[in-house]
């Protein structure tokens, strides 16, 4: 658990330092804890180094964590190191977004917001393709080919039989019409959405369709984490053309929340989104 990367370091030391400062301990304390001095404490919190999983139980019991909550963190300290999902269009070899994933374990659920391209997650092959060569700019044939394929094997996350991850995606209409790849590869993109969409019980969407004009997101895409077990240790992602943000903290998170009820409040219903979708793919 040491070479956690750095994503779920900076979570699991936010939320220590959350709790810690909750139970009244200074880091002298919880340094006693761990019989160690307190920079290492700092170093943890900080996202700067990892910690091994009998001292973060350590330090949650001690805290007086409840369970839920010090289920959730070690959940996430155990997920193997993984690239990322949910980006639309980074490297698929950014340090920035490696082990993102990892928050996406069982009993998770992802909300998200795009505007203009598909999430990873109900990417087909050839769309994924098709961002890999016009955004992989520097990069060969090779390194695009690992893009896709990495793509497409964090979609298990999705089909598993245990745990699925629970996906409600918001996605612009805009998103839908951008012809990416070309007409056969977004009339199959667009043929996808529905299929998994009406196999899938753990995937929703909705279109935000152009005539809902302004609305809760126009600053940008946004995904959301969530631990329904744990709720205070929800994370924000946004995605940046070289690297992405993270939002931990409580009012962050809750604003963003807002944002995305509203969005769903504005945007077609699931129902609606499939036909809207079949007359898009029908157009293509």
């Amino acid at each position: 658990m040491t070479d956690a990367p750095p994503v779920r370091r900076r979570v699991l030391g936010a939320a220590l330092r959350r709790f810690r400062e909750q139970a009244g301990c200074t880091l002298d304390d919880a340094a006693r804890i761990l019989d160690c001095d307190r920079s290492k404490i700092s170093r943890i919190e900080n996202g700067q180094r990892g910690i091994r999983a009998t001292e973060l139980e350590d330090l949650l019991a001690e805290y007086g964590v409840d369970e839920p909550r010090r289920g959730a963190l070690l959940t996430v300290a155990r997920q193997p190191r993984q690239g990322g999902w949910w980006q639309s269009h980074s490297h698929v070899r950014d340090d920035t977004h490696h082990g993102f994933i990892g928050l996406g374990g069982a009993d998770t659920t992802i909300c998200a917001y795009e505007a203009h391209l598909l999430p990873g997650l109900l990417q087909t092959g050839g769309y994924a393709r098709a961002i890999a060569a016009a955004s992989l700019v520097d990069e060969g044939h090779g390194e695009h080919e690992q893009f896709v394929q990495a793509r497409l094997a964090q979609q298990h996350v999705l089909t598993r039989a245990h745990h699925p991850l629970q996906f409600w995606a918001v996605l612009s209409e805009g998103a839908l019409r951008q012809m990416v790849g070309g007409r056969d590869v977004m009339r199959t993109q667009l043929r996808h959405l529905i299929d998994i969409s009406d196999r899938q019980r753990n995937v929703s969407l909705q279109v935000l369709p152009f005539s809902a004009g302004a609305h809760a997101a126009t600053s940008g895409p946004f995904v959301i984490i969530k631990f329904p077990d744990a709720p205070d240790l929800a994370v924000v992602y946004l995605e940046g053309q070289t690297g992405g943000i993270y939002l931990h903290g409580g009012d962050e998170v809750a604003r963003y929340t807002r944002a995305f009820e509203h969005l769903r409040a504005t945007a077609l219903s699931t129902g609606a989104t499939m036909r809207l979708i079949e007359e898009i793919a029908a157009d293509t």
